[in-house]
């Protein structure tokens, strides 16, 4: 079998040097698995006016993507236009490739999936397409080992679920041109995203080593009897949480001062966990069975009914969000008038 592109396609001899402007009105996507985030990394791209071709080889999940898409812009309250048009469906990988600028690739969080995915766009792909990963963790290195254009392979890290969340993580491989890491953030940001750079290709990337980082500690304090599970999370979304969303830790702390950083790290770091592996708690509740809500118990514990009601709230808030930062001016622009200062809240 033949590892070059079929020289019969139009698209076949375009070199990466042909490949159009981010800013080409004449774009496709193509989206490797329709679950839950490719679902959802289809409606960001039609919702802005790109054509997608969106692939699975479960019959099932392609039979059902465009409702759930359709969910998704009823979230939003997208309700006079129609983004559904521009959405198309491909039982076939080479059909959903073909033609395409930019292929993300949103299979499960195996590792074998993603290389076997990734040989075949190597073969199949435009040659100037950009091909993306929207792995979490796994290092783009590892996926994209034995391929022979690895210059065009970058992560696009979507958070769950796209279309209220804007961030998307661009890791760039040690192989990976950043001419295509450029193109695709120049994309991104095109679309209403928020895309940043990560400039070095390690496990977790910024966003999953920061979360992990924190559910880590936070296991070890249930583990070790000093508060239950619920207090950890009211903590968290009643205390610095709540400033998450408007100063990130490390502007926290230059506006704070960095000398109480300092005097703070004396006093914890020496005692914060330092367990090299998944949690003895963590692998322990998974061997029981108790998996989260879904079986009823995981840190919490939940009746039938609450993780649903849960969901639908956690969904609310994130529309909500999204809604009223789609309504402010755009950066740079100030609102019709500023408030007076308040009392510094960094602290």
């Amino acid at each position: 079998m033949s590892t070059g592109p079929d020289p019969a396609r139009p698209d076949a001899a375009r070199p990466d040097a042909a490949r159009p402007d981010a800013a080409s009105p004449g774009l496709r996507v193509a989206v490797i698995g329709a679950g839950l985030m490719g679902a959802g990394i289809a409606q960001v791209f039609v919702t802005a006016g790109l054509p997608v071709a969106i692939y699975d080889s479960a019959p099932a999940a392609l039979e059902s993507v465009r409702s759930r898409v359709a969910e998704g812009l009823e979230i939003l309250q997208i309700l006079n236009e129609n983004p559904l048009r521009l959405l198309t469906t491909a039982g076939v990988l080479a059909d959903a490739v073909l033609g395409a600028d930019m292929v993300i690739e949103a299979a499960p969080e195996r590792l074998a999936v993603k290389q076997a995915i990734f040989a075949e766009l190597d073969r199949l792909a435009p040659p100037g397409a950009v091909l993306a990963s929207n792995t979490s963790a796994i290092p783009i290195r590892d996926i994209t080992a034995g391929l022979r254009r690895r210059q065009r392979v970058i992560g696009t890290h979507f958070w769950n679920p796209p279309y209220l969340v804007p961030l998307v993580e661009v890791v760039q491989a040690a192989a990976s041109d950043l001419a295509a890491v450029d193109w695709a953030m120049a994309l991104l940001d095109r679309i209403g995203m928020k895309p940043v750079h990560v400039a070095a290709d390690v496990p977790g990337f910024v966003g999953n080593r920061l979360q992990h980082a924190l559910k880590r500690e936070a296991i070890a304090l249930v583990a070790n009897g000093v508060c239950t599970a619920e207090t950890v999370d009211t903590v968290t979304r009643f205390g610095f949480g709540r400033r998450l969303g408007i100063v990130g830790p490390l502007e926290q702390s230059d506006l704070t001062g960095l000398e109480l950083t300092l005097a703070i790290h004396e006093t914890i770091m020496p005692v914060l966990d330092r367990t090299p592996e998944p949690h003895p708690l963590l692998v322990e509740k998974v061997r029981r069975g108790e998996t989260g809500a879904a079986a009823g118990r995981g840190f919490r514990d939940w009746t039938p009914g609450q993780a649903e009601a849960r969901r639908a709230e956690v969904t609310r808030e994130l529309a909500g969000q999204a809604r009223r930062a789609a309504a402010q001016p755009p950066q740079g622009q100030p609102p019709q008038s500023q408030p007076p200062p308040g009392p510094r809240a960094c602290g």
